[in-house]
């Protein structure tokens, strides 16, 4: 797939077909309908598809509706002689969506690309209106040749990826069998790429980090585990740590504790009183964070933090900053503002403590009982307010 770009700016997608000559005539590309392929058999049927198919789905959506009313509402449920003809032409739509797939030469490229992308796209109104076709949906998605490399020259990779789990997610299901059938996923597509070291880093980067984001911690645990017991693929270095990580610093295990070594800022505390290891703070939950001047993100996070700090002080959390800044006079000047503890050796990616902790990004975040048990790994500030809403504040009422 490909764009054809104006001066304006403007985009056109098009084919780029092996042996296929493109010829398109018309006004302005930022004006699709004044765009007409005068040659190129693919880009013609692509056109073509690309006008049909959101009409019928469209109507698929309007006999759907129908159809819950017929069955739901006691005046119009006794009618069956309605529901037969609302199903018929239901069945008639999609027959014709899919004889119009099955015509494609199956040698083409658009022979792939179509079905692919109707796959993709009809994730949202299979959810809300077609759930009976999540079952069969979800395993289409996992029958998907991943190491095919139009998939990865399609642009439609990521949304792919996307679009499987967000069904998965959003199918009505219970937490524990949503993790079951991510799970189950998660196997599908990592034994699909074992052999193609290249694919199965590239993708496996991609899920757990879409996993963290949306913040479906088991199912990034069990893909980290997967992928670091799977022998039979190399997995590159950056990846390895990140994983490594989360098996080692995961939810429920114990944090070790550290010396505050370098230099210490400690406001609130009499200079005999400091703590000078992270067990010597008081308090029955920690924030450890660690970050720096020169990450890009962290100014903002801190900044946030500071102003929840005093809100977090009353349900007794305490946050230790600990920062990979490299010149002491840029470290002081960063965290003077903030109203917490920040420590830095000046040792960087290099700390005993970053590795302890397994660091490999910053700002990386750890929330902490009072016996140093690793209780979430919150993937923004937002992320742990929620939960000190939810489960101090809110549990203190």
């Amino acid at each position: 797939m490909g764009y054809l770009t104006a001066e304006d700016r403007k985009s056109f997608i098009v084919i780029l077909a092996e042996n296929e000559r493109l010829q398109l005539r018309g006004d302005a590309l930022a004006i699709p309908q004044t765009i007409k392929i005068v040659e190129g058999i693919q880009n013609q049927l692509f056109e073509q598809y690309a006008t049909e198919h959101p009409r019928r789905e469209q109507a698929l959506s309007a006999w759907d509706y129908l159809t819950r009313i017929y069955k739901q509402d006691s005046l119009f449920a006794v009618h069956k002689v309605p529901q037969q003809a609302i199903e018929k032409e239901k069945q008639r739509i999609k027959a014709e969506d899919s004889l119009f797939l099955a015509n494609i030469d199956k040698t083409s490229y658009l022979s792939w690309y179509l079905p692919v992308r109707k796959l993709v796209g009809s994730v949202s109104t299979i959810a809300q209106y077609r759930t009976d076709e999540i079952p069969a949906t979800i395993k289409t998605f996992r029958e998907l040749d991943y190491t095919d490399e139009r998939l990865y020259k399609s642009g439609l990779l990521k949304e792919t990826i996307e679009s499987h789990f967000w069904l998965i997610e959003n199918s009505g299901r219970s937490l524990e069998s949503v993790y079951i059938e991510m799970s189950t996923s998660i196997d599908y597509i990592i034994e699909s790429l074992i052999f193609d070291a290249e694919k199965f880093n590239k993708i496996t980067d991609f899920l757990f980090k879409l996993l963290e984001k949306r913040s479906l911690y088991t199912a990034s645990e069990y893909l980290a585990l997967k992928v670091l017991n799977e022998a039979s693929c190399t997995i590159n270095n950056d990846l390895a740590s990140q994983l490594e990580s989360y098996r080692a610093m995961k939810i429920g295990k114990t944090a070790p504790d550290f010396e505050f070594n370098g230099d210490v800022f400690a406001p609130g505390y009499a200079s005999a009183t400091a703590p000078t290891k992270l067990t010597d703070i008081n308090a029955n939950y920690i924030v450890l964070v660690f970050g720096s001047s020169w990450c890009p993100s962290c100014p903002q996070e801190l900044l946030q933090i500071a102003g929840l700090h005093q809100k977090w002080g009353k349900h007794d959390v305490e946050v230790v900053f600990v920062s990979l800044d490299e010149n002491p006079e840029v470290f002081e000047k960063f965290v003077t503002p903030f109203p917490f503890i920040s420590i830095c050796d000046y040792q960087k990616w290099e700390s005993p403590v970053v590795k302890s902790y397994h660091v490999f990004a910053t700002p990386t975040i750890f929330l902490l009982d009072n016996k140093r048990k690793i209780l979430l790994r919150p993937n923004s500030v937002q992320n742990l307010d929620s939960w000190v809403d939810w489960y101090l504040v809110k549990g203190n009422k």
